[in-house]
């Protein structure tokens, strides 16, 4: 019987598992996919207090060894139903096994949303078409590649890739930017990045392999552009259904919770860009992760 059980090891995650530690619990951490979630795949930190810049790999590394020297038991393992129990104890059930617990913070983050094109090619995914660039990015060194997306990730992919690719193309919906101003000008001052504004990418082209994009224009025309890569920065969304039982919903599929990240099942809380919030950042990911691990630790002390 462990005292919390926290599913996700993105920051959120790692960090309530931080501060449950701290608190001297009992704390095993469940991952489905990979350590570190969303930041692990950030080219750089430059917005994290008192970091002047790190990789997100790093950061993600460093929160990993500091909660394992703690005593913290992480299992890549997905969680798939809570069940509270009538002696008020949890039952998580996983992929492979079932855990119990007193107390349990949902930490589950967001995911990379896809881009719906004509053909719907998810059979692309993986082969020309990515959604990290840090991870897969390396493999065109010296060739032109395209990001879509006109937000945070897409400028620090498109920064990221200018470093060894040929060229970058990056379309976008609008004539702006919607990210960090020291972000576009360094995207804008870059000579090996082009900017196609306006532009809507509507279908990837290949067999077996990608081979091009379609997209519309400002003018409403379709147009092809032959590129062996593109690497799709378009948001996340979160993927909270297994828990829809011990947390409300709202329409989107974020975990309604306020600052101080309760749900509406006593004993279960939730941190991070998988709840209700108007700013998804890692520093606010990671006061999720202090709030809801305080607050779940207090819980447990006044568990009769």
């Amino acid at each position: 019987m462990y005292d919390i059980i926290v599913i996700g090891a993105g920051a959120a995650g790692m960090t309530s598992a931080l501060y449950a530690l701290r608190n001297g619990k009992k704390v095993l951490v469940l991952e489905g996919e990979s350590l570190g979630g969303q930041i692990a795949t950030s080219p750089r930190l430059e917005n994290f207090p008192s970091v002047k810049q790190i990789s997100g790999e790093a950061f993600a590394d460093n929160l990993y060894e500091q909660i394992a020297a703690l005593g913290a038991e992480v299992e890549i393992d997905r969680a798939v139903h809570i069940e509270k129990l009538p002696d008020k104890s949890f039952s998580v059930k996983t992929e492979y096994g079932e855990y119990a617990a007193k107390s349990v913070i949902i930490a589950s983050g967001v995911k990379h949303k896809h881009l719906k094109t004509k053909h719907d090619r998810e059979d692309l995914v993986g082969k020309g078409v990515y959604y990290c660039a840090v991870c897969d990015g390396p493999f065109y060194k010296g060739k032109e590649v395209a990001v879509i997306g006109d937000a945070n990730s897409a400028l620090q992919y498109a920064l990221l890739l200018s470093g060894y690719c040929k060229k970058v193309y990056m379309y976008t919906l609008f004539d702006k930017f919607f990210g960090d101003a020291s972000l576009v000008k360094a995207v804008r001052a870059k000579e090996n990045i082009e900017i196609r504004p306006n532009t809507n990418v509507v279908d990837f082209i290949g067999d077996g392999e990608l081979e091009g994009i379609e997209y519309t224009d400002k003018d409403g025309n379709l147009c092809r552009h032959e590129i062996p890569a593109v690497f799709v920065a378009i948001g996340q969304e979160p993927d909270n259904a297994a828990f829809a039982n011990v947390a409300d919903l709202d329409g989107a599929g974020y975990i309604l919770a306020d600052e101080t990240c309760k749900t509406k099942t006593e004993g279960v809380f939730v941190a991070g860009d998988c709840r209700t919030k108007a700013v998804r950042q890692v520093s606010t990911a990671i006061a999720d992760g202090a709030v809801a691990a305080t607050n779940a630790s207090l819980y447990l002390e006044n568990l009769s």
